[in-house]
């Protein structure tokens, strides 16, 4: 019997629980009259209840014990919003980690039962683990409200700032920075302070206690801070789990929510390491009331610049000798009305280096992103008024490919970055990397984007250019021998006797083929960035208008997933919107599909794919089966027509269209390879490295 709060399931999350798939679940439905009845959604979508379910499986023997985490999850997405849950997760990881519940935290007997359940299962099965699998769904559900550093990325953040507040421990100063040899209490006996004043989840702190504990500095005391309370106790939680399974000395522990621009709850605590991911664009930082802060040692920061707020706030919190390390849009780097306090940066050697990341290391991941380093001098360090600030460019070092196929090479970005933040001899410096004087940056702009002052490396070029060539002079004979064939087709007027048309309605009707229309998933399931080998792209006609490569992916485990409309090898993927109309074969990994996308699959005894994508596309097809005559029209699918012909005469046809779309994309590939040689030899000619007569 359902209970009154019933968690619903559907068909394919109860395949994801049981570790089946979704085929099975509907034979026990339709096999097994014991099978629970929906209780809510429809005969095509039901919905069930998740206690009856759990109940039926364990009554039948199918219940996975090795799943028992994946039964939890469902139970905390049913407790309501974003904060309920969050603070749910939270309660469980306190516990976990042997607190009791803080006071006045009060929950239904439900909520109750549900969060000693979890505590149980964590001690069975690991605190942490049990913790981290709690959080990771968490921040799944909700990754387009919550940013979060990848954890790559926060190690590289905190080895950055140990090496550089480490400088001044064995007497050798950072790179180009003039060392003193001043042993300034880092790593001293009172251990590392690290100090993260927007800390969300806590990723760059968990990064921190674990590059403390590699480098054999001591003791370690975490200080985080966010405006968020959710997000301050899930990362106090997250902390407490990660010193309590830890080997070494437990670090000292101190979260707070609040903000800490307007409210710093740290201001007389002074860190050795302060690590940032802060929130960017943000334009109520709080200008008017902060207007005669102490902390504005380098100018009051522009309303319109929130993140040199954060980046004067990391440094005033820093003890001398100590590092910050901040992750920043690139616009910091260059608007106009930040140069002065970037000015004041460079003057008083505060800013040690800038690295710009590749696109896709971090969130928002169609950007590259900067790494600032930052270093408050020990006392008696001169300023660096004649010093050099390094600049490393690892977007153009590391290029990103497409939105789908490049994942961040993280041992290689880490190795380059790491070897240009150290390097001590500007003449040395590797490839992407530069010393630049500091006078050369103090002009009208100030401009601190790394690829402005990094000329293109000759020994790279010649091969990449002798790369672009080869692939320009292949593809262009392939073009020549498309053509040819293309050419060498015999057209023939029109005649009287010309096939009679059917449309894929009738064909749907007959057996010939299956159509099925792309959905909107829920806007939590969509992941952005970088995709995982097993994600599944998300294809929308928005896409389609920009670069045509997938910018959305899902997680196959996702229910968001198995309730797609998935388009595999071999599918017809048709738009069914006139401005971008077009109908091709699916010849890429399976692809789910969005709104105004139609998959259609033939059965090959009766249909040439090809064949029925070519007579798809066709411009007059599309304008007879068109809403109106808009370039925002919709496309009734089911109205397109295709002649009714033998199947033999379907695949010479089809043969022609597959060459016709091979002709296209070479076409395509042509005119960008032809624009990319003209703007890199532009640049090799202007700077004189023509070796031989033109």
């Amino acid at each position: 019997m359902s209970t009154s709060r019933a968690v619903p399931v559907t068909l394919a999350e109860i395949a994801r629980l049981a570790g089946v798939g979704r085929a099975a679940v509907s034979n026990w439905r339709r096999r097994h009259p014991s099978f629970p009845e929906r209780i809510a959604g429809t005969d095509v979508n039901p919905q069930f209840s998740m206690t009856d379910i759990e109940n039926w499986l364990r009554d039948n023997k199918k219940l996975k014990k090795s799943a028992e985490r994946e039964w939890l999850w469902p139970r905390f997405e049913a407790l309501g919003g974003r904060d309920e849950t969050g603070e749910v997760v939270a309660l469980v990881g306190r516990l976990l980690s042997g607190r009791e519940v803080e006071e006045g935290q009060e929950f239904p007997d439900e909520t109750q039962a549900l969060i000693r359940r979890a505590v149980e299962l964590g001690r069975r099965e690991g605190s942490a683990e049990t913790f981290t699998f709690l959080l990771r769904r968490w921040l799944d559900v909700h990754v387009r409200q919550i940013a979060t550093t990848p954890e790559p990325l926060a190690a590289l953040m905190a080895d950055l700032a140990i090496g550089a507040a480490a400088g001044v421990r064995g007497g050798a100063g950072t790179a180009g920075q003039g060392g003193t040899g001043h042993t300034s209490g880092i790593g001293g006996t009172g251990g590392i302070t690290v100090m993260d004043p927007a800390c969300g989840t806590g990723h760059l702190l968990t990064a921190a206690a674990e590059a403390v504990k590699a480098s054999g500095a001591g003791a370690v005391t975490l200080l985080g801070g966010d405006h968020d309370p959710v997000l301050a106790a899930l990362a106090d939680a997250r902390l407490a789990l990660t010193a309590k399974e830890g080997e070494a000395e437990r670090p000292l522990i101190d979260v707070r929510a609040g903000d800490s621009l307007r409210d710093d709850p740290f201001a007389d605590t002074p860190a050795d390491i302060v690590l940032c991911n802060p929130p960017f664009n943000e334009r109520d930082w709080g200008y008017e009331e902060l207007a005669t802060d102490v902390r504005w040692s380098h100018g009051l920061p522009p309303r319109t610049e929130p993140e040199l707020a954060w980046v004067e706030h990391c440094l005033a919190g820093l003890r001398p000798g100590g590092a910050a390390v901040l992750l920043l849009p690139p616009a910091v780097a260059a608007r106009k009305a930040g140069r002065r306090i970037r000015g004041s940066l460079l003057r008083t050697g505060h800013l040690r280096a800038v690295v710009a990341l590749p696109p896709g290391c971090a969130a928002p991941h169609s950007v590259s992103l900067h790494l600032w380093v930052l270093r408050m001098p020990s006392p008696g360090e001169e300023a660096r008024a004649g010093g050099r600030l390094v600049v490393a460019d690892a977007a153009s070092r590391f290029p990103r490919t497409s939105a789908r196929e490049w994942i961040p090479d993280w041992a290689a970005i880490g190795a380059f970055v790491r070897e240009a933040v150290e390097e001590t001899d500007p003449s040395e410096a590797p490839a992407y990397v530069r010393q630049v004087p500091v006078i050369e940056l103090l002009d009208d702009e100030v401009d601190l984007t790394p690829g402005r002052h990094i000329a293109p490396s000759p020994a790279d070029a010649v091969p990449r250019l002798a790369e672009s060539w080869r692939e320009f002079t292949g593809i262009s004979a392939s073009v020549d021998r498309s053509a040819r064939l293309l050419a060498a087709l015999g057209l023939t007027a029109a005649t009287a006797d010309t096939p009679t048309a059917t449309t894929v309605a009738e064909l749907a009707r007959a057996g010939a083929l299956t159509l099925r229309v792309g959905g909107q998933p829920p806007e939590e399931s969509i992941r952005t960035g970088p995709s995982p080998e097993d994600g599944i792209p998300l294809l929308t006609v928005p896409d389609l208008l920009m670069n045509g490569e997938p910018r959305g992916w899902l997680a196959p485990a996702d229910a968001a997933a198995r309730e797609a409309v998935i388009a595999e090898p071999g599918d017809i993927v048709v738009v069914g919107v006139a401005r971008k109309f077009s109908a091709w074969v699916h010849e890429g990994p399976p692809t789910a599909l969005g709104p105004q996308l139609h998959a259609v699959r033939v059965q090959p005894e009766q249909l040439d794919a090809w064949f029925l994508a070519g007579s798809l596309r066709s411009p007059a097809n599309a304008r007879q089966a068109g809403t109106h005559t808009t370039s925002s029209s919709r496309i009734d699918v089911r109205r397109l027509q295709v002649r009714q012909v033998p199947l033999g005469e379907q695949r010479r046809y089809g043969e022609a269209f597959r060459e016709l779309d091979s002709f296209e994309r070479m076409v395509r590939r042509v005119a960008d390879l032809g624009a990319d040689l003209v703007r890199d030899l532009g640049d090799e000619l202007a700077a004189g490295r023509l070796t031989g007569g033109a």
